[in-house]
């Protein structure tokens, strides 16, 4: 048995509606329209055969609700999605094994009665939300009840990047080139967005919160003596904000708790960052996912079948740990 974690799907329901909303919205359609795999089951159905007995974790792709829609027609979308993808779920429990719901996050109260109904009433298995709500971190203190309700229903989270060229790499210029803004932009804002939760003391306040971060955590793996030694010594580099009691204020060392997230396998088929993922997560925080239809299943696969893990580690990977968050 396989289970990605972290796939994307896109509704007909959904395209349709959204591009009925207007002409911007409609080229975002159109957009996702051009991914076939996104809304043509058959073709989706013909990548998923390329591995026996395995199943996905759907949820909405790029862009975040919250980044293209106001909040009346965000919270139509985001119930949209939710019934449609719960009846794909229904219909092909062999393929899916649930699906993250949709929230608009900007109208908090909304998103809190939103995520109650998709999961207790359609079955969602928890709740995707992005790095940032339309620019805002997600450690501002109004998204604070909104944690706390996934909290309190044991339901995990999947943290998705989203950034766009308009965050420019240079002050000289206009806009972010060469794509970079995805290819270094998102782990970067995954990485700022858990580093922010961790200082906040979101964990102390929710010691089992369950957050899935995608691309492996980020930079964060990566950067440990960064963020670990490196950050011992936080608001020395700062004269003109107070953070000398941010540490103090936290009931662990703040590195425990970026090893309370989850990162999945969805690094377009490359090993050198989930090897790096896995030494710092552990087999237990280390979710099987490909990022599909955007990202190779199968090479995504063969490369974690690959690693010179030892076979009970490589079982929680690719199903062991997803069923016990999904509560399979």
């Amino acid at each position: 048995m396989i289970i990605d974690i972290f796939t994307h799907i896109a509704p007909k329901t959904f395209l349709e509606r959204l591009r009925a909303l207007g002409p911007e919205l409609g080229n975002i359609a159109n957009r996702l329209l051009s991914v076939k795999p996104l809304y043509d089951l058959d073709l989706r159905f013909k990548a998923m055969d390329a591995l026996p007995d395995y199943r996905q974790l759907i949820c909405l792709p790029n862009p975040a609700l919250e980044d293209i829609l106001g909040p009346e027609q965000g919270r139509e979308l985001a119930r949209v999605a939710n019934d449609e993808t719960a009846e794909l779920c229904r219909k092909h429990p062999d393929r899916f094994a649930g699906f993250s719901a949709a929230v608009y996050l900007a109208d908090v109260d909304s998103a809190i009665a939103e995520a109650d109904r998709a999961i207790h009433q359609l079955g969602a298995k928890g709740v995707q939300i992005y790095n940032h709500v339309a620019g805002h971190p997600l450690d501002e203190p109004r998204f604070r009840p909104f944690f706390a309700a996934l909290a309190k229903w044991d339901r995990p989270i999947w943290l998705h990047p989203t950034r766009g060229a308009n965050m420019k790499d240079y002050a000289a210029e206009e806009k972010s080139r060469f794509e970079m803004w995805w290819c270094f932009g998102w782990p970067y804002d995954t990485s700022v967005a858990m580093a922010r939760l961790v200082f906040d003391g979101l964990f102390d306040r929710h010691p089992d919160i369950k957050i899935i971060t995608h691309h492996c955590g980020g930079m964060i793996p990566f950067f440990d003596g960064r963020i670990g030694a490196g950050l011992e010594v936080l608001g020395s580099r700062t004269s003109d904000e107070d953070y000398s009691k941010v540490l103090p204020s936290l009931k662990h060392p703040h590195m425990d708790y970026f090893k309370k997230f989850y990162g999945d396998t969805a690094m377009f088929g490359a090993t050198t960052g989930v090897k790096c993922g896995l030494d710092f997560f552990g087999a237990g925080q280390i979710l099987f996912a490909t990022d599909a239809p955007f990202g190779p299943i199968q090479k995504t696969f063969d490369g974690i079948n690959g690693m010179d893990i030892d076979p009970a580690s490589k079982q929680k990977i690719l199903y062991g740990n997803a069923a016990k968050l999904l509560k399979l």
